[in-house]
């Protein structure tokens, strides 16, 4: 029976150092990637932030609810090329590595936040203003797709098997993270500004900072080291690996530095410490549906409460822009809190009893936290916060559960699908079914939505192997 601790011993004090220093890198480039995706969700947040201010500015101001809706429709267009991007940057990144795609998809979606913040208005150039916003929402939905599927490889890849539960949840913290930047600024903006002013240019502000903030984040990510699951199952993949004598002759040739990278740092649970059924490969398919249901509850719950409630506070029920910002910001402080949380509790217990805490804990509350707000920006803070709470439960073990039921060989493009398609069904759609609800007169319709989407991550819950900690060399 191996131990949660199989760590490997260095044989030398020369090898001693070089696991110290890889170490100490993997921190860094975790950082680094953190840092990138929380900048990357800052600016796709700060779309549907401000949103009711880009529905005047870039579509026809004379319908304010058909511009509404328009705007959240550009919304899920974006999330329908996630899934392009992420089988695209997904295969680019199970060949070239994680830390290529992370730097690319930073540069893409700078540059489209920069496009956003200087497009003319419809006033302006007419319809042209708003095929411009799509154009540069597919960019960013393109390169978010790979960023995302990328980052939830190469984080669950590059933590201590112990803490991947842990460590897996600052991948949903980035987004909780990013929303909450833009609902600070959005704050900001609407209390420092007139209205008219937000509307004039305002609203722009957020777009052409972030696309500032992404050039820090783009020199960190530079410097990321390559997750040492990639390079081992490239290694196996190496006719080279086969031959001592040639793999010692490569090693000496490679620089001290990138050796530390390369030290194996052995911590997961071995084949002895899984049941048979436990270890047994999923089938491909099977394996997607899975992961798409579950991301899929995620997806719903988190673009109502984070993308949407605010609009729905603002135009539904008469609450002041600046109130339902800062109601947001204060809920999005409990989720943020509550993410590591939930990952410590999951390498504890399980990843399947927190995910039952997220899936029937949303289905059970859904329809009475939504019928709890109304125009005091109090309502909106305590529905979101117990709402963000029990989201936390389930986003907080995304990046560890599809890394625990992917291999290595095909991860990140696995991932790229399931996830970016879930995202663009439940997720990137979720405002608008919202806004369409509310504005037929049943708001209760899209209530059952989030709730029906819950259900199915519940059965993909049930379904999924339990392998918390496992050794991602041995996942097939």
């Amino acid at each position: 029976m191996t131990t949660p601790a199989q760590t490997a011993v260095a044989a030398t004090p020369e090898e001693a150092q070089l696991a110290r220093i890889g170490r100490r890198r993997q921190r860094k480039s975790f950082i680094a990637s953190i840092v990138g995706q929380l900048l990357e969700w800052y600016e796709w947040s700060a779309y549907a932030v401000f949103a009711p201010f880009i529905a005047l500015a870039l579509f026809n101001p004379d319908d304010a609810v058909s511009g509404l809706l328009a705007t959240f429709g550009v919304f899920a267009i974006g999330f329908l090329f996630r899934p392009l991007g992420g089988i695209v940057f997904g295969r680019i990144a199970d060949r070239r590595g994680r830390r290529f795609v992370l730097v690319t998809t930073m540069l893409m979606m700078a540059g489209a936040s920069v496009a956003i913040g200087l497009l003319p208005t419809f006033e302006s150039i007419g319809l042209a203003a708003s095929l411009l916003l799509l154009l540069a929402r597919i960019i960013q939905g393109f390169a978010h797709g790979g960023e995302s599927a990328t980052a939830n490889s190469y984080i669950a890849e590059i933590a201590p098997a112990h803490k991947r539960g842990l460590w897996g949840s600052a991948v949903f913290m980035t987004i909780f993270g990013g929303a909450f930047l833009a609902f600070v600024l959005g704050g900001v903006i609407t209390g420092a500004l007139s209205e008219p002013q937000v509307q004039a240019w305002g609203w722009r502000i957020p777009f052409l900072l972030g696309a500032v903030l992404a050039v820090v984040a783009l020199w960190l990510r530079i410097g990321m080291v390559e997750s040492q699951v990639f390079q081992e199952g490239t290694d196996d993949e190496d006719p080279a690996a086969a031959d001592p004598a040639a793999a010692a002759s490569a090693a000496e040739a490679v620089p001290a530095d990138q050796q530390a990278d390369r030290v194996a740092v052995r911590d997961g649970l071995g084949e002895d410490s899984f049941s048979a059924d436990t270890l047994k490969p999923l089938s491909p398919a099977l394996s997607i549906v899975l992961i798409f249901f579950l991301v899929s509850g995620v997806a719903a719950s988190n673009y109502t409460w984070t993308s949407y409630v605010s609009t729905y506070a603002q135009t539904q029920e008469g609450m002041s822009p600046s109130g339902a910002y800062w109601a947001l910001v204060a809920a999005l402080v409990v989720g943020l809190a509550s993410l590591p949380f939930w990952g410590a509790v999951s390498d504890r217990w399980g990843r399947k009893p927190v995910l039952y805490v997220f899936t029937v804990g949303t289905i059970v509350t859904v329809f009475p936290l939504m019928g709890f707000i109304d125009a005091r920006p109090w309502t909106l803070f305590a529905s979101t916060s117990i709402a963000l709470f029990l989201l936390s439960a389930g986003a907080a073990l995304l990046a560890s559960v599809m890394a625990e039921t992917f291999p290595t060989s095909s991860r990140t493009a696995k991932i790229g699908f399931a996830y970016s398609l879930a995202t663009a069904v439940f997720g990137g759609t979720t405002p608008y079914v919202n806004e369409l609800a509310v504005s037929q007169g049943v708001p209760w319709a899209s209530n059952l939505f989030i709730a029906f989407a819950a259900a199915l991550a519940l059965w993909a819950a049930w379904r999924l192997p339990e392998r918390k900690g496992i050794d991602l060399t041995i996942v097939r």
